[in-house]
């Protein structure tokens, strides 16, 4: 029996939010692609919630998309609302989330992989990886690596490639419970990838049991939304994406809504929690920490008397809605009984049960920070496959997967994103350097420079990285630059615009609550005043339309620029301090350890941390000090060790 054979360079599985972005980066930049997907129609499906962004995930998308990625721009055509979080507190922890239409940007998406040169789809289980062993070294100590050749396929094609991506979600080996009832099926009651699982493991790969969950859907005409609070969307809609105009997406927005669980909603869970797969010990895998379900929530905060309920549309041409914050496993009569219990949904009729979710997915120690695997050449993954959860993670790991994967193909140089330049590189160093037992979700407070990684300016932190990779056009760089050169003159400007203590001045400080000067001061220490803003001092500031129209044309700067020069001189003293911690840690990052380095020959380091370097193979000084196991003691130890190795 012949058997179909074909050539490409990257093979791309899964079709989900990793995996769109790891085919779109690989075609992009020039090398033919095949994404593969269980079913065409699943593609950047979104599976659980109808949002994009949110706290830390907001920061993610922006990132992504001033790398070149896809997320934000899909989110601005598809979303039905839009809101900003956090605006009451400072700027490092603002963050976007929308509403989306799951139908749309799932078709938006196909449309955009469909149209993209160099790339295929694919629809077809990839039940098997081909690899070879390749030599190491000509000498006596050479030694072999695993090297990847291709995928095979369900139906028996071969595809010859010199890279594979695993964005395979959480689809492997994948089964949905509800109660005692349990189906062998991925999300939504797609088909589970059941064969791939097995030739991962003859490679060596250690694989991990996780679960997720995700809650009921009602009837939109069976709830009450009388009984409970409206939630609307921002009178001012901000962009995801850097590329997209604000005035373009300025339209009417649906609304979400708020209500609660109550005493008689936890009775009926404690009363039924033997029925539950998690308690009841049916279910292997283990689940999110920041994403519990309805039954977590009353057993581990049984003190709380109520919890959140946040009710959301599924989109434009649906009656479904989504019960935010009560994901469950409890059998079908118990959730349907707890729901009612819930103001406004007394009545509710469930369209689609909740259900808990298990798969396979990696232990991600086995990954080099460019998410290629450090025992197989050629093999690249990203998303939940990782053992990381939310579309956001997935989304930036599959575009950090594709770009790497390309620049190996290319004979280019590794992008390795640190802390302290993005959330990527947080989500990323947190997924290979820390012993993840539960699937990883991005927070704010996980990243230690974050008055720095703020999510309006992702742009000038990454836009230029992507300009390198061959992402971001010329004239999307040239923008940026642009950009900069008048936040830099504006700030200049202020600073150097000094404004006396005359009655004019004090007035004006008067009528906004703010304490009279003693002396001359420029508008950049008046701004420094809480009470006063870039937009309050254009009263006093005589030479701003002047300046604006020299330098742009317009009377005045554009909002993006403006909320830089805000930004920057009211947070000044914290950032200067925060910039000199990030020279600190850079030190240690540039300290390279050499690939294949044996520890054993590292003398006076303790059993642990030698054991712990030798399994997670760090690249740097600053990689190693940062895994659990290694002390301070041992990164001197090894400082020492490698400042001799260099000059040997």
């Amino acid at each position: 029996m012949s058997e179909v054979r074909k050539k490409t360079d990257v093979c791309v599985v899964g079709a989900g939010h990793a995996g769109c972005e790891a085919a779109l980066a690989c075609a992009r930049l020039g090398l033919e692609t095949v994404i593969f997907t269980v079913s065409v129609d699943s593609i950047a499906l979104m599976p659980c919630n109808p949002n994009i962004g949110g706290t830390s995930k907001g920061h993610l998308v922006r990132e992504l998309d001033a790398l070149g990625g896809e997320m934000g721009k899909n989110i601005d055509k598809t979303f039905i609302q839009s809101k900003m979080l956090n605006v009451s507190k400072g700027p490092a922890v603002h963050s976007l989330r929308a509403q989306a239409d799951k139908a749309e940007y799932s078709r938006a998406m196909r449309m955009v992989l469909e149209n993209q040169e160099n790339l295929l789809i694919r629809q077809a289980e990839v039940c098997e990886l081909l690899w070879e062993d390749e030599k190491i070294g000509e000498d006596a100590s050479s030694s072999f690596q695993k090297k990847i050749t291709g995928v095979k396929t369900f139906t028996g094609t071969i595809y010859e490639c010199k890279a594979v991506i695993l964005c395979t979600g959480t689809y492997l080996r994948a089964r949905c419970l509800c109660g005692e009832a349990i189906t062998y099926t991925g999300p939504n009651g797609l088909q589970a990838a059941n064969h791939l699982t097995d030739s991962l493991k003859k490679m060596g790969i250690v694989m991990r049991r996780f679960k997720t969950g995700t809650p009921a859907r009602m009837d939109r005409r069976s709830i009450d939304f009388s009984k409970m609070e409206e939630q609307f969307g921002d009178e001012r809609i901000v962009p995801f994406s850097f590329s997209t105009d604000p005035e373009a997406i300025q339209k009417e927005q649906v609304s979400c809504y708020l209500t609660y669980t109550n005493e008689k909603t936890h009775e009926i869970i404690r009363n039924n929690l033997d029925r539950s797969p998690i308690y009841a010990g049916i279910i292997e895998g283990t689940g999110p920490r920041y994403c519990p379900s309805i039954e977590d929530k009353v057993v581990k905060f049984a003190e709380k008397e109520r919890h959140q309920v946040f009710i959301e549309p599924e989109g434009l041409s649906t009656n479904e809605m989504y019960v935010g914050g009560m994901s469950s496993s409890l059998p079908e009569d118990v959730q349907l009984a707890m729901y009612r219990t819930v103001p406004g949904l007394e009545h509710c009729e469930m369209v689609r049960n909740a259900y808990a979710i298990e798969y396979d997915c990696i232990d991600a120690k086995q990954l080099y920070p460019t998410l290629e695997f450090k025992d197989i050449k050629g093999l690249f993954s990203g998303g939940q496959f990782n053992g990381s959860s939310g579309y956001e993670e997935a989304a930036c790991q599959g575009l950090v997967a594709g770009i790497n994967a390309s620049m190996e193909i290319l004979g280019r140089e590794p992008f390795i994103f640190d802390r302290s330049e993005s959330y990527i590189g947080v989500l990323i160093d947190d997924l290979v350097t820390k012993d993840n037992r539960e699937p990883y979700r991005m927070m704010t407070s996980r990243a230690e420079y974050r008055l720095l990684l703020r999510q309006d300016n992702a742009d000038l932190r990454l836009r230029e990285k992507g300009y390198q990779a061959g992402l971001v056009s010329k004239e999307q760089m040239d923008a940026l630059l642009r950009k900069k050169e008048l936040i830099e003159k504006e700030i200049e400007r202020l600073k150097h615009t000094i404004v006396g203590a005359n009655k004019e001045i004090q007035l004006f400080l008067e009528a906004h609550g703010s304490s009279p000067l003693k002396t001359a001061a420029s508008l950049a220490e008046l701004m420094c005043r809480p009470e006063l803003s870039y937009g309050k001092l254009s009263e006093i500031d005589k030479e701003r339309t002047g300046f604006s129209m020299e330098l742009t044309g317009k009377p005045s700067l554009p909002a993006q620029v403006i909320e830089q020069v805000e930004i920057e001189i009211k947070y000044e003293g914290y950032i200067v301090r925060q910039k000199r911690q990030v020279e600190q840690y850079k030190k240690m990052e540039k300290k390279k350890i050499p690939e294949g380095l044996d520890y054993d020959q590292v003398p006076s380091l303790r059993l642990e941390a030698r054991q712990k370097l030798k399994e997670f193979k760090p690249v740097s000084v600053g990689q190693a000090s940062r895994i659990s196991g290694v002390s301070p003691a041992d990164i001197s130890v090894l400082l020492v060790f490698l400042e001799h190795y260099n000059k040997a």
